[in-house]
This record gives C-alpha cells, structure tokens and sequence, in this order.
C-alpha cells in the first residue's frame, strides 16, 4: 500500500468510532444508534465505498433520462451523489435518523453547478420512515437504496416495495447494488454469519431490538417479491467490482421497473 495511502487510512480509522461507542449504538434502538453514529459514520466501512457508487452510477446512466429521484434511507448522504448525476431535476434524500440528516445536509454538496459545468438538480432532505413515505403518489423517476437492507426483516420487503412502488411513477425505477453470497466455508461467509447469529442473540435477550443482519436478502426472493409488488426485474452486473471465479459478477444492480396498475 503506498504510504500516502496508508497515512489516510490511519486518520480515517482514527476518526471513526471507538469500541466503546459501538457498543453503546448496538444496544439502542437503530434510530437513536444512528443518531449516535452519525457524527463518526463516513469513518466506518458501513458508508457504502465510492467503488459501489461509481458502478451504478455508470449503469444508471444508460437506463435514463430520469427527473426526479429518491435516496431511501440515504444516511449521511453518500447515495445522493448517484441521483445528482443522472436526475435532471430534484433530488432527495429521506431517512428515519435526524442525526445521519443533520450529517447529510452539514456536509452534502453545496450550489448547482456539475463539473462539467452543467446545472446539478435540486437537492433536499425529509426526515420520514421507508415503511410510510412522505410523498405523493408518482412523485419520482428513481429510487435507490444503498446498504439499508439488513435493516428490514424478510416480512417487512412486501410493505417496503408497495411502498417505493407508491412513490414511484409508471415506468420509473427503484434500484440497488446487491451483492452475491460468500461461498459457504470461507472466511466471509463464517463472518456473516457470526454476525447474523449473535445479532439474533442480542435481540432475543434485549430491547429495543436493533435490526441489522447481511445475509435475509436472498436474490431469488427479493426477484419474486419485487415482482408481486409490481415491478418488472432485471439485474444489471457491475464488472467493476469484479467476478467470482466461476466468471459470473460479484455484484449487480437489480432493477425493478414500476409497472401499470
């Protein structure tokens, strides 16, 4: 690693939150344990990397134009970067914490000008709950989540997409990065799991829960519910996040376009 590189590292990891403080977030509820990370958030690896913005960002671009676009529980704000870039029109933000929204609105872009010179969309923040949005019907082009997933339970997805697919308008399109399952018996795949486990323990044993696991989004039953809500699917891969060995991609953009009623 070169050392300019290393020197960022370290002051990054510095910043972050301390052991101490992390305990404390992971025994409140998710609200107020967000609201107690926002200050140190984009100095953890729970910020989703630019690598993951950058790629959907490239594919969204050939599936547009869009107007209007949503980031669904967009935390201190790092998604908000992809609709800037390929919505013409106003883009927003909307998260449960008021603390991740103090974040986002304190160190978000600032003006309309893009750096090709072009004029970058409106940009806004709302304070709102993913399973009642506070918007009208057919209000966007685009939706996008970034990393909010393990915070809804599998019976919690059918409410969650009527309600993206309520605020979308005919046509439009809710998109996620979603990243393929560690192979079982590797590291990453014990790693997970030992995290799903002993998140389960904590919430079986103290309250408030707090709702946070990495493997209950399976793709096949995200593609079928997504399809019952009402959406058409398509996955688009992300090269650049790169392949598996058996060539196919780590990651892709699952696409669910809105359809009529």
């Amino acid at each position: 690693m070169p050392a300019t590189r290393s020197r960022t590292h370290l002051r990054a990891r510095s910043q972050g939150p301390t052991l101490r403080e992390l305990a404390v977030q992971a025994l409140s509820s998710v609200e107020h344990g967000y609201d107690l990370l926002a200050p140190k958030f984009d100095h953890t690896s729970y910020r989703t990397p630019d690598a993951v913005l950058d790629a959907t960002a490239r594919a969204l671009k050939g599936l547009g134009p869009f107007a209007n676009g949503l980031d669904l529980c967009c935390g201190t704000g790092a998604g908000t970067r992809v609709l800037r870039e390929v919505c013409a029109d106003e883009t927003v933000g909307v998260d449960f914490s008021a603390g991740m929204l103090a974040e986002a609105a304190a160190s978000g872009p600032d003006g309309r000008e893009r750096p090709d010179g072009g004029e970058r969309p409106a940009l806004s923040w709302v304070r709102g709950d993913a399973h009642a949005l506070p918007f009208g019907r057919g209000v966007f082009d685009l939706a996008v989540s970034f990393g909010a997933h393990g915070h809804f339970l599998p019976e919690e997805r059918p409410r969650l997409f009527a309600q993206v697919r309520a605020v979308l308008r005919p046509g439009g399109l809710f998109a996620f990065p979603l990243a393929a399952p560690p192979r079982p018996g590797t590291r990453a795949y014990w790693s997970l799991l030992g995290f799903d486990s002993a998140m389960r323990v904590r919430n079986a044993v103290w309250r408030p829960p707090f709702v946070m696991y990495y493997r209950t989004w399976p793709l096949a039953d995200v593609r079928r519910e997504l399809r019952a809500a009402g959406f058409g699917v398509t996955l688009h891969p992300l090269p650049e996040l790169g392949l598996r060995p058996d060539g196919s991609p780590r990651c892709r953009l699952v696409v669910g376009t809105r359809l009529p009623d």
